[in-house]
């Protein structure tokens, strides 16, 4: 079996707790990225899950999004939780849980630096999806960077900074 790691960063002009906020706020979670509804028990062995927002209830997904358990929490530095994706293509419902770390450090220039590192080991289609493979056929070649976290993080860094996010989720 191989282990895949895949780094993420970005830096934001915004304070560590204001970023934590929202990693784990449900009223930030909603208007970034895939604007799921995210819920943590922010305590170790505590769950976490993202609930859809009406847009994905009136697409169909009326179930969870995404689901897992808090492995560290630090506030405002620190948040290591699994990761599942549950409603991805066929054949990811298959896949074990990911790890998934979000690292938040205030830096002497640069703002703060928020690292997301996920480990999808022996988790294939969650490594493809969450590394932004897959092109929206809707939008043109290199559009919304097939989603991923790469897209995830400058949404959240544009929303942060400006008030305004990127564009809508492919």
């Amino acid at each position: 079996m191989t282990t895949t790691v895949q780094v993420h960063r970005v830096y934001i002009k915004a304070t560590p707790e204001r970023i934590w906020e929202a990693i784990t706020k449900p009223e930030w979670t909603a208007k970034y990225g895939y604007t799921g509804l995210a819920d943590f028990d922010l305590k170790v062995g505590g769950k976490h899950r993202t609930r859809p927002t009406q847009a994905f209830i009136d697409a169909g997904f009326t179930g969870d999004l995404v689901d897992g358990e808090v492995l560290e929490v630090d506030p405002p530095r620190k948040l290591v939780i699994t990761w599942k994706l549950l409603m991805g293509p066929e054949g990811m419902a298959t896949e074990p849980y990911t790890t998934l770390t979000y690292d938040i450090e205030a830096t002497k220039t640069a703002g703060t630096r928020l690292t997301v590192t996920h480990d999808v080991t022996g988790a294939p289609l969650t490594a493809d999806m969450v590394a932004g493979v897959h092109e929206d056929v809707n939008a043109g070649p290199g559009e919304n960077a097939g989603g991923g976290w790469d897209w995830v993080l400058s949404d959240l860094k544009s929303l942060l900074e400006t008030g305004e996010i990127l564009v809508p989720a492919p």
